[in-house]
């Protein structure tokens, strides 16, 4: 049974290791682990992704990694898209293979890439350019799904603050998706990509970064061939 963990370490030489180790005394078998942060607060944060054997509960990861100093648990659940994490190369990878479709392979990207459950590109009717959205109010008119994964949810009735920023941002939770965490990004004057999680973790700094940057890269490729 897959798991992903998210944990917070001294970022210090064999700190990793030193967590490697006490997963290992549960009987887990890590498969990948990736650096998501550092702090620049004398703390990392990485994502492990690792199997259990059936008859392990994954309070045992818990109990392993608060048995280190330093060391905290931010976020643990089943993962189900596969055995390995993509890296943001991967995803650009399969953009630029098909540029016609570089935004629909990016939302489709999104839940292995950044440990979300669903992502959408959702397209909206706004009488103001981007670069003055940072004043109000924006008008929004309709909005609809442009693109979405399989998981996603129906679009709620008003989403017209989503629009309102011109940068990656963390969104407020939608009272129809009660306990699911928000991130969005631009990718054109009146498209964004958003992706939820249910339950957490929050969205890091450093995500909201690579989502911008991914998102800004997924426009370039398919204007290119546009």
């Amino acid at each position: 049974m897959a798991f992903l963990l998210r944990v917070e370490l001294p970022d210090v030489p064999g700190s990793l290791g030193t967590l490697a180790s006490a997963l290992g005394t549960t009987g887990a078998d890590i498969q990948a682990i990736e650096i998501v942060e550092h702090s620049g607060e004398g703390k990392a944060v990485d994502d492990v992704l690792l199997e259990l054997p059936p008859s392990v509960l994954p309070d045992a990861l818990v109990s392993a990694c608060h048995r280190l100093d330093g060391v905290r648990v931010l976020w643990i659940s089943r993962y189900n898209a596969g055995a390995s994490l993509r890296m943001d190369l991967e995803v650009v990878e399969a953009m630029t293979q098909e540029p016609a479709r570089a935004i629909e392979r990016l939302v489709e990207l999104v839940p292995q890439t950044f440990r979300c459950d669903w992502a959408m590109a959702v397209q909206a009717q706004i009488d103001v350019p981007a670069n003055q959205r940072s004043q109000s109010p924006v008008q929004v008119g309709s909005t609809k799904i442009v693109v979405a994964t399989g998981t996603a949810p129906d679009l709620p009735a008003d989403v017209s603050g989503w629009f309102h920023g011109t940068r990656s941002r963390r969104l407020d939770e939608h009272p129809a998706w009660e306990g699911t965490v928000l991130a969005a990004a631009p990718l054109s004057d009146d498209v964004l990509l958003v992706f939820g999680r249910r339950g957490g973790p929050e969205v890091l700094a450093s995500e909201l970064a690579r989502l911008g940057h991914l998102s800004a890269l997924a426009t370039t490729i398919g204007d290119a061939v546009s």
